[in-house]
């Protein structure tokens, strides 16, 4: 028995020659019951309540696992032999209720020994969950039992209820979510979204026969576990086939515990590397408001250097009329011989008329000098700001520590983050690799993570005639086709540029315009930051940026694009 985190419980399990390890978390977000083959690092002193089971339960027997139904309330008995040398039964409860989730030790009087949550009144007025209390199981809100439920029950009470059809079933029925709703109301053919006081007795009828079918599969154990990925990123999964995700990708598994594992260990590894990318996106993104607010700064500095050609052409216009100002003259009104209309010219009348124009001279050195510092400084401050975004969309594409360690590397560099000095060596993380991937004619297509890669592959893994993509003024991925000297077919073209939109700031656009072109056309300006580049030939198209029917190369790839 082991307990690796204050909402995780590992039970070791022997059975038939063979070892098992059954998961059991309760994390609010996370909350599952597994069997598992991952394994997790425990500290090296036990937790109180890891400590009380392995005194009660360990060499004990599993004599049964059961549910109540299908609430999410899962009772493990195990049978123990006491100082006494006889044969007890204790209880494990595992409550999968959210952030109401607990893992409760029962002894053989339905008495609680302990959990590893504890409620008192204080947090909760329905049910205390204290050492000595007696355990009884939550309310069920009054939800029917999907088991028993009748046609009458079903078309009569739940689809007559003043909501749309998928909250009616899944609020009235234990053990159905809302998306195994969705997918009963879309097998029948029935918007899951309309109003039941809509449906007409035909369509309540056909929704209570899918609903029958599925729970009868259940019933008799017809199961084909598998999860829905959208672009390689799972998005559900279940214990039988979901018709209302038809068009995406379908991964089917041999055990449910596969697919919680799987499904569920991403979310954990997504989460995991999100927080640990919580400082450099902090810093980021101070750093891009910092940018973009002295762009407009420097903007509208700018556009008051907008006068100076004015002053050139007053200063101009005073030498040549000047002659024809009085003592006491305020204003010089003359023709302004660049477009040959009248022009009313300010004066100062302690001012001789040169003095006149020396000033409005001054005025336009001056505009002039700012104006060509704010031009070298306002790109600067673009280049800055693209730099920083595309640093932040290898953020958005990181799942790895070796890719977040390559970004903090370019922020060091690019001065960004102060590196601290340290007397100890750095745990030696594995290279990150960019993305491969091979186009339905069978192109090998390879997508950069960060700026270091983007500039890898462009001018040390590409060739001449290789393809470039990316997506066009936008940060995001640079994406090389390796041609081998041939010309890829138009479905290469596109495959690729769907993988530029994918992985660009843009993702999520129905439409987004792709720049491609030969390798040989993409330079690198000196001095320029990593992964700028300028091209001045180029191709462009729209792509959609739906990649879930490339084929994805390495299982390193795989792995990472399923936790995107």
């Amino acid at each position: 028995i082991h307990e690796p985190d204050k909402n995780t419980i590992i039970l070791g399990l022997y059975l038939n020659g063979k070892n098992y390890a059954l998961n059991i978390c309760i994390d609010s977000h996370n909350c599952r019951i597994n069997l598992t083959t991952h394994q997790k690092e425990n500290p090296l002193v036990a937790p109180n309540f890891c400590m009380l089971l392995r005194k009660h339960l360990l060499g004990g027997k599993i004599s049964e696992i059961a549910m109540q139904g299908l609430e999410r309330v899962v009772k493990i008995s195990i049978e123990t032999i006491n100082e006494f040398n006889e044969i007890e039964t204790k209880t494990l409860i595992i409550e999968l209720m959210g952030k109401h989730s607990n893992i409760i030790f029962l002894n053989e009087d339905k008495q609680i020994i302990d959990s590893i949550k504890h409620v008192s009144a204080l947090v909760s007025s329905v049910r205390e969950v204290l050492p000595g209390k007696p355990y009884f199981v939550p309310n069920t809100r009054e939800k029917q039992d999907t088991f028993s439920v009748t046609e009458f029950t079903f078309c009569q009470e739940i689809l007559e209820k003043p909501m749309p059809v998928i909250r009616a079933i899944y609020s009235s029925l234990t053990g159905i979510s809302s998306s195994v709703a969705a997918e009963i109301a879309y097998r029948a053919g029935i918007d899951g979204d309309s109003s039941c006081k809509s449906l007409s007795q035909e369509e309540k009828k056909a929704i209570y026969q899918e609903f029958h079918a599925l729970i009868t599969n259940v019933k008799t154990h017809k199961f084909s576990p598998n999860i829905v990925f959208k672009d390689h990123e799972p998005i559900e999964f279940a214990a039988f086939p979901l018709h209302i995700y038809e068009c995406f990708e379908t991964k089917q598994y041999h055990t449910m515990s596969e697919v919680i594992e799987y499904y569920y260990g991403e979310k954990d590894v997504i989460s995991r590397i999100r927080q640990k990318s919580v400082d450099l996106r902090k810093i980021v993104t101070t750093l891009l408001e910092r940018n973009r607010k002295k762009l407009l700064l420097q903007e509208k500095q700018m556009n008051d250097t907008n006068k100076r050609e004015k002053y050139k052409v007053y200063g101009e216009l005073l030498q040549t009329y000047g002659y024809q100002c009085n003592s006491d003259d305020t204003v010089l009104t003359c023709i302004n011989y660049y477009d040959n209309k009248e022009i009313s010219i300010p004066l100062d009348n302690s001012l001789s008329p040169i003095e006149n124009a020396n000033k409005y001279f001054n005025r336009y050195n001056k505009l002039k000098r700012t104006y060509e510092a704010l031009t070298t400084q306002i790109q600067e401050t673009k280049d800055e700001i693209t730099h920083l975004e595309s640093v932040l969309n290898a953020l958005d594409i990181a799942r790895r520590e070796e890719d977040l360690s390559a970004i903090k590397e370019e922020l060091i560099e690019s001065g960004y983050i102060r590196k601290k000095a340290s007397n100890k060596k750095n745990r030696a993380l594995k290279k990150s690799k960019p993305m491969h991937f091979r186009s339905s004619d069978g192109y090998d297509i390879y997508v950069g993570k960060n700026n270091y890669q983007n500039e890898e592959l462009t001018f040390k893994f590409a060739s001449g005639n290789d393809w470039w993509f990316h997506a066009k003024g936008i940060a995001g991925s640079h994406v090389i086709v390796k041609c081998n000297g041939e010309e890829p077919p138009i479905q290469t073209f596109e495959e690729a540029a769907a993988l530029a939109a994918y992985f660009s700031k843009g993702r999520g656009s129905d439409k987004l315009e792709i720049d491609y072109t030969i390798k040989k056309n993409v330079k690198k300006p000196n001095g320029s930051k990593p992964g700028f580049v300028v091209y001045y030939t180029n191709y462009s198209m729209m792509a959609s940026g739906s990649i879930h029917n490339i084929e994805l190369v390495s299982k390193e790839d795989e792995i990472f694009l399923e936790r995107r």
